[in-house]
């Protein structure tokens, strides 16, 4: 038998499908807070208000968690100070706490080190949503 015949012998992709024939589709990441499939790290869409006068979580929608800053936007001041509040109240290191995109922009991706975070998606909404509540 030639190469070319082998080629397409009707052998099944294991592309989207677990061993077991489960799918193995990516979980959705249409929520403000969920888990990369590729790193396991938490991933929390931030959308930052800087310039208030306290650091505090103002709501919590699909788009993002709405993050007010009490720092200026100027030389990452907010960045760091925005890491420094979700460090507080997470209760995480800084360390643990990274941001990935927006450093620059209002709309910010920040990335828990699945190492040092151990809140569950579902806790981590709860906290904001808690946060949020006693915000207004």
């Amino acid at each position: 038998m030639s190469k070319k015949a082998c080629k397409g012998s009707g052998k099944q992709s294991s592309k989207n499908t677990k061993p077991g024939g489960e799918s193995n589709n990516k979980p959705t990441t249409t929520g403000p807070v969920y888990v990369d499939p590729k790193t396991g790290n938490v991933i929390v869409k931030i959308l930052a208000k800087p310039g208030a006068k306290t650091n505090g979580i103002t709501d919590v929608s699909e788009e993002g968690v709405g993050c007010q800053i009490a720092a200026p936007p100027l030389d990452g001041e907010a960045n760091t100070e925005l890491i420094k509040y979700l460090s507080k109240l997470l209760d995480l290191r800084k360390s643990d706490i990274s941001l990935d995109r927006g450093s620059k922009s209002r709309q910010k991706t920040i990335v828990l080190d699945k190492s040092g975070c151990a809140h569950s998606v579902e806790h981590l909404l709860s906290i904001f949503h808690r946060e949020a509540s006693t915000e207004n």
